[in-house]
């Protein structure tokens, strides 16, 4: 039987050794390109696609774009006091509805 053309997202992360939120994840930021095909999660990935990630981490890696393991930031060190991104780990990003009027509401 000849090598299938399309990965699904559980066998991307199967090749990569991560979990499928993170497979779908570079997805989702387009760093690894798939298509949906049909219903809702129903992402594939080309085999050529997923080697061209490879090949383009290692590439990054050997040019030193990825910072060493001692460079990385411990999380919780974001530039609020928070987690990655400045936001604390505690708090949305955003007050969503149906919380208290007290917190979100804007000052005056």
């Amino acid at each position: 039987m000849p090598s299938p053309r399309f990965l699904t997202l559980d066998d991307v992360a199967e090749v990569l050794n991560v979990s499928w939120s993170q497979a779908y994840a570079l997805v989702r930021r387009r760093e690894l390109i798939a298509i949906q095909i049909g219903g809702r999660g129903q992402w594939r990935v080309e085999v050529d696609e997923l080697e061209r990630f490879i090949q383009q981490k290692y590439a990054e890696a050997r040019a030193g774009a990825v910072p060493a393991p001692d460079e990385l930031a411990p999380e919780g060190d974001g530039p609020d006091g928070g987690g990655p991104g400045g936001q604390p780990d505690d708090e949305p990003a955003a007050a969503s509805p149906g919380r208290s009027p007290a917190r979100g509401r804007r000052r005056s």
